[in-house]
């Protein structure tokens, strides 16, 4: 079955492809298809997630799937949250994970509650009109470091430490990421999802 990705991240294609190709699933980049991103007005990651499933399938005619995460600081009331690709640029910033992380680093200077979270909003329609989307959420926790670790993954990964693994995200092999992260929660459980009600797999 193929389905439209409504993101142009080829790392989470990557990411996203290698967790629901064993049901069969073939995705798609949006952007492979000449379809813009969608606005992201909402205030939360499902809503957000959503609009964006709704858009892609509404200008692909295909069923669609989209993801909306970003990083959750409980000393910062949630933030940067939905904001999380656009962290820095909201503050005049450039929008770039490195811009991202070093406006994080500023907020979170002198700050002692290091907690923060992953949060990973799944959604999948099988067109705009869907009144049945299937929605996933994931949530991955660890503490905010005061400095970048590791070379992989994107985001913010150089910055959240996993004390239950004793490393960074962006220490770990895709392997283990695939096996923990905020993203592979929410796909099990949409993957039960999408073998229960869409009947995939």
């Amino acid at each position: 079955m193929k389905l439209v990705l409504a993101s142009n991240n080829a790392k989470k294609l990557v990411e996203l492809q290698a967790l629901f190709g064993p049901l069969g699933i073939e995705l798609v980049n949006q952007g492979s298809l000449g379809i813009p991103e969608a606005d992201e007005p909402f205030h939360t990651f499902a809503e957000n997630a959503l609009a964006k499933a709704r858009h892609a399938a509404r200008l692909s005619g295909l069923p669609a799937l989209a993801d909306d995460s970003g990083l959750s600081v409980e000393a910062l009331g949630g933030a940067p949250g939905v904001r999380s690709a656009r962290y820095a640029l909201d503050a005049g910033g450039e929008k770039s994970d490195a811009a991202n992380n070093e406006r994080l680093l500023r907020e979170m200077a002198g700050v002692a509650d290091r907690r923060g979270r992953f949060v990973c909003a799944l959604v999948a329609v099988r067109s705009a009109e869907d009144p049945e989307p299937l929605i996933a959420m994931g949530r991955w926790a660890g503490e905010i470091l005061t400095a970048p670790s590791g070379e992989g993954g994107f985001g913010y990964d150089p910055l959240m430490h996993i004390p239950a693994l004793g490393r960074t995200v962006a220490s770990l092999g895709a392997d283990v990421k695939n096996r923990h992260s905020h993203r592979a929660l929410a796909a099990a459980y949409l993957i039960t999802q999408f073998r229960d009600v869409w009947h995939l797999g």
